[in-house]
């Protein structure tokens, strides 16, 4: 026999559970915040926010897992959406809940559960810039003592023949880059928008690739991928997208 979830059940049996918070994850989707017993603001809240994660991943799979839980279509979309975006660079906590007291008639303690959708505080934004920094520091001094110290004759040569092109890689961060241009215009054959604060990439024809500011250039995934970003959404969802 398996074994119950920990906790008091909801509803007569686990159908009936089953049923009860998928319809609470739905209306909490839908309206952002609802009001409910604490008992099952406690137990929805793991339920919605595994949801929230299957909604960041994006792909096909994902869509298809969170449909066969909730069946309106518009929540999902919502939640896939809107939702999925306004938690993007939130690693946790996706809901919040808060005790308001007993309800009048059968003294049940009732809480408000709600979808924390505000941006990350300036604080981690800015310990996530300052590592970002750190991590490019870095990798440019690994780079300039890996490389080979000429000769003098060899290093006037250099300068002499190949200034432009020394110039051109020294504008240029990551192999296979260029940088942001200021009416964000991908030079010819670089499509690929980078974003250096949250060190995703995204490709053309993806889901927020019109409404990202490129702060650096790619000619590929493949060299944003060997530069340290990572795609937005996921692989899956930057591919589905961008087919």
């Amino acid at each position: 026999m398996p074994t119950p979830t920990k906790g008091p059940r909801l509803g007569g049996g686990p159908a009936h559970e089953r049923l009860m918070l998928a319809n609470l994850a739905a209306a909490l989707f839908e309206h952002k915040r609802i009001t409910t017993t604490v008992t099952k603001a406690k137990r929805l809240k793991p339920y919605a926010e595994r949801l929230v994660t299957f909604a960041k991943r994006g792909d096909l799979a994902s869509r298809r897992r969170v449909l066969g839980l909730i069946s309106n279509k518009g929540v999902v979309h919502e939640l896939f959406t809107d939702i999925a975006s306004a938690v993007e660079n939130r690693d946790g906590g996706y809901t919040r809940i808060t005790k308001i007291g007993n309800r009048k008639g059968d003294n049940a303690p009732m809480a408000v559960i709600e979808l924390v959708l505000e941006p990350v505080s300036a604080k981690q934004a800015i310990v996530a810039e300052a590592t970002s920094a750190a991590k490019r520091d870095a990798d440019k001094k690994d780079a300039a003592a890996a490389a080979p110290a000429a000769d003098d004759a060899a290093e006037a040569e250099v300068v002499e023949t190949e200034a432009p092109a020394a110039e051109e890689a020294a504008e240029a961060k990551y192999a296979g880059s260029k940088p942001a241009t200021a009416d964000n215009v991908a030079p010819e054959g670089f499509e690929v928008k980078g974003n250096e604060d949250s060190m995703k990439f995204h490709v053309p024809g993806s889901r927020w690739y019109d409404a990202t500011t490129a702060e650096v250039w790619f000619d590929s995934a493949e060299s944003a991928a060997a530069a340290g970003f990572a795609p937005a959404g996921g692989d899956a969802a930057q591919a589905v997208e961008a087919e």
